[in-house]
């Protein structure tokens, strides 16, 4: 099939493709299809490709024997491994006024935990489609975008000047056109996807906003109290604006937050960072963080080293004192770029205010 856009993944684009009266060639990505035998009878379904998409048993049968192939809902599993489209917060805290040991996302992680050393090649397998899946509808809902990253630490409280900050760093890059990833769990992340959501709103909902989640700091003690607070703010201002969170089960005791309005959640942490890192083409910024900030600092400066993924895209570090004396990664950092074409694109810079101007000088120098 010479169709770039062959995937279907909802009930109403099957309906649109199917009155055509062919399904051949294309991927069905988890559409329930119970309702839609007489359409699976009629169609030319050659050559289809069927991802955990329900159907009766007779649908079933014809569409195997038109040479379909047919991958079947996997039962008793807390997540869809086949899944076409990015969770949502709404999806991932589903039955939060039961806690959230309640939620699909505290099921998943407490399946992880089951499987991940059990040597199953089935969970495993599981797994790895899965994360498939998410980078495949990741990419779908990124294209023709500019995105930049924002990495920090899931340290940071609410309440603070520096979530402060980070929120009002991803209100302005949000307002000048930009979409705001972060690696999608609490403190520096949700600090950057909250400053997105709130971005469409007046100036003075930030403060009311930052007013409300300081009534749970921290995700500890209790996961629940600490989302629900997310979930007032976001019932105060419903249209939020748009961001994505990057967040990952293998670090399942740092729940996502509830500010991204996409979210991209990985079982393997590897393929979740160099996504992320990869995918923030039009920059990335640095908080301060401790070791997992410091290893995406150099895991997006390898690539930029080496012209691996073409033009080095620009890297901010935020704290100056930070990044060269608590953590020194600055001096390393510039002594790489040294001579090579990614020296024009790191900066250092002492505040969260600097760094719309720092990007759009290393913008300006491609």
């Amino acid at each position: 099939m010479v169709n770039a856009d062959i995937e279907i993944e909802t009930l109403a684009e099957f309906d649109q493709v199917v009155a055509r009266g062919s399904l051949s060639g294309y991927r069905i990505q988890s559409v329930n299809l119970l309702e839609r035998t007489f359409a699976l009878l009629a169609a030319d379904t050659s050559a289809a490709v069927f991802l955990g998409c329900a159907m009766e048993p007779d649908a079933s049968a014809k569409v195997r024997a038109d040479g379909a192939l047919v991958y079947p809902p996997v039962p008793d599993l807390p997540f869809n491994p086949y899944r076409g489209l990015l969770y949502t917060a709404d999806e991932l805290f589903t039955g939060l006024a039961d806690g959230y040991e309640a939620t699909p996302d505290a099921q998943a992680y407490a399946w992880f935990q089951e499987t991940k050393a059990d040597g199953d090649v089935f969970s495993s397998m599981l797994r790895s489609i899965h994360d498939d899946a998410v980078s495949d509808a990741l990419d779908e809902h990124l294209s023709g975008a500019r995105v930049v990253g924002v990495m920090g630490g899931h340290a940071m409280e609410r309440g603070g000047t520096e979530y402060r900050g980070a929120a009002e760093l991803g209100r302005c890059l949000a307002r000048s056109g930009l979409t705001v990833a972060t690696g999608g769990g609490p403190g520096a992340m949700e600090a950057a996807n909250l400053g997105a959501y709130l971005a469409p709103a007046p100036d003075s909902a930030l403060a009311e906003a930052l007013e409300l989640l300081a009534k749970a700091p921290s995700f500890t003690p209790s996961v629940s109290d600490w989302a629900r607070a997310a979930f007032a703010v976001r019932e105060r201002w419903p249209a939020g604006g748009d961001s994505v969170g990057i967040p990952t089960w293998f670090y399942g005791h740092e729940p996502p937050n509830a500010f991204a309005g996409h979210i991209a959640k990985y079982f393997a942490n590897a393929t979740r960072e160099d996504g992320l890192l990869a995918r923030s083409t039009a920059g990335v910024v640095f908080l301060p963080g401790a070791a997992g900030t410091v290893q995406e600092i150099f895991d997006n400066a390898t690539p930029n080293y080496y012209a691996s993924r073409g033009e080095p895209t620009p890297m901010v570090l935020v704290g100056r004192h930070h990044w060269t004396e608590h953590l020194p990664a600055w001096p390393l950092l510039r002594a790489l770029a040294r001579g090579r074409e990614m020296e024009s694109r790191i900066a250092l810079v002492d505040s969260v205010a600097e760094v719309p101007e720092a990007l759009a000088a290393m913008g300006r120098a491609q």
